[in-house]
């Protein structure tokens, strides 16, 4: 996704300390002034480009219920979130955060606990999710669980009669030249665990991962990275089984009538689930509370998903009140699939690094 920064209009800036230094305020306490004085009438938020907080339709909404306007900043990487929290404190005041993530912001005191209280759907959210040691720490949370999702098998009907059920389609030398990955070093190295029967996020056989992947190759037409070129390419024939993205799989059908099935394999798929936090020393908490208890409202929820297409919610009576013939909500509610996954986890540097080796050196073998 595209990053786009929000700038302050440096005019107003400029006029507001011209106006401090008349008064006899003294230069450093200007700035803090001016986004207090900024903070009472906005929220900032910090997410990805399109990701649901952006949307023009439910900002409106959200203005009209509050009187405050919500601001954008983005990020293209989980590690750049992290980056811009560390270099700007003070200046957000609500982060989405990976669950594979959230562990981290915290740690780093980058982001402060949630007053739970003043999220008035709290109650109504998924405990899986809501109460996962993913999002708290301590008895405080740090993340209010917002949508969740599975990474796992998406295949062509046209090619598949019956839906495959074992991760080795991926290796099926039926397959040949007809398989897409994601070109992505976690993703692969997470694939390639479950096929072996490890833990996806902390494999102890790292050379069995690498072996079973380098294994691949006769299969791979094609990696992937973005879900546009994911649609592109399987209309034009380019592949028929792919490693994907439940939301995205579940466009790809209904928006773009492809013929897409999806299936989480009985080796297990990928699970993921995205937290809405608060920065530390957010300019407006308050605000920042009602922003996050709008996002994970029903009413805001399902017009998202039906207008535009979202992630699964982690509030229950948000997926509940999806219309019947909304093809997520009988998706999402197959329990058995669910309990076959594993969920993204936090990394240390040192794996993460292991793993972009790893992955770089199988696609040195795939380009041969």
């Amino acid at each position: 996704m595209t990053g786009k920064t929000r700038l302050l209009n440096n005019v107003s800036r400029r006029k507001f300390v011209a106006g401090a230094s008349a008064l006899g305020l003294g230069m450093g306490v200007a700035p803090f002034i001016s986004r207090r004085a900024m903070a009472s009438g906005e929220v900032k938020v910090l997410n990805w480009q399109g990701y649901g907080t952006d949307e023009k339709w439910a900002l409106d909404a959200f203005k009209a219920a509050t009187g405050l306007d919500v601001v954008h900043e983005y990020y293209n990487s989980e590690a750049e979130m992290i980056t811009k929290l560390q270099t700007n404190p003070g200046v957000y005041d609500v982060i989405v955060t990976n669950c594979a993530w959230n562990g981290r912001a915290s740690e780093l005191g980058v982001v402060q606990p949630i007053d739970t209280a003043k999220i008035s759907h709290f109650a109504d959210l998924n405990p899986a999710f809501r109460d996962s040691n993913l999002l708290n720490v301590d008895g405080k949370t740090y993340g209010v669980a917002w949508v969740w999702g599975i990474t796992a098998i998406a295949y062509s009907t046209d090619v598949f009669k019956d839906a495959p059920k074992s991760l080795e389609v991926l290796w099926d030398a039926k397959n040949a030249k007809r398989v897409a990955l994601r070109d992505d070093a976690i993703e692969a190295v997470s694939f390639a665990a479950l096929a072996t029967g490890q833990d996806m996020n902390h494999p102890k056989d790292l050379a069995k991962v690498k072996e079973k992947l380098l294994a691949l190759k006769p299969n791979v037409a094609l990696l992937w990275s973005s879900e546009d070129e994911w649609n592109k390419q399987f209309q034009a024939k380019a592949f028929d089984v792919s490693v994907y993205w439940s939301g995205s799989a579940l466009r790809s059908k209904t928006n773009f009538k492809l013929p897409v099935g999806y299936v989480v394999s009985d080796e297990g798929g990928v699970g993921w689930f995205d937290g809405l936090a608060i920065g530390k020393d957010a300019p407006n908490a308050d605000g920042a509370h009602k922003f996050i208890d709008y996002m994970i409202d029903p009413t805001y929820y399902v017009e998202w998903a039906t207008k535009v297409g979202a992630p699964a919610s982690a509030n229950t009576k948000a997926m509940a009140a999806l219309p019947d013939s909304d093809p997520s909500k009988a998706f999402y509610a197959d329990e058995a699939a669910i309990k076959r996954l594993q969920y993204m986890a936090p990394l240390s540097d040192e794996e993460r690094q292991a793993y972009s080796d790893l992955w770089t050196e199988v696609k040195t073998e795939y380009a041969k």
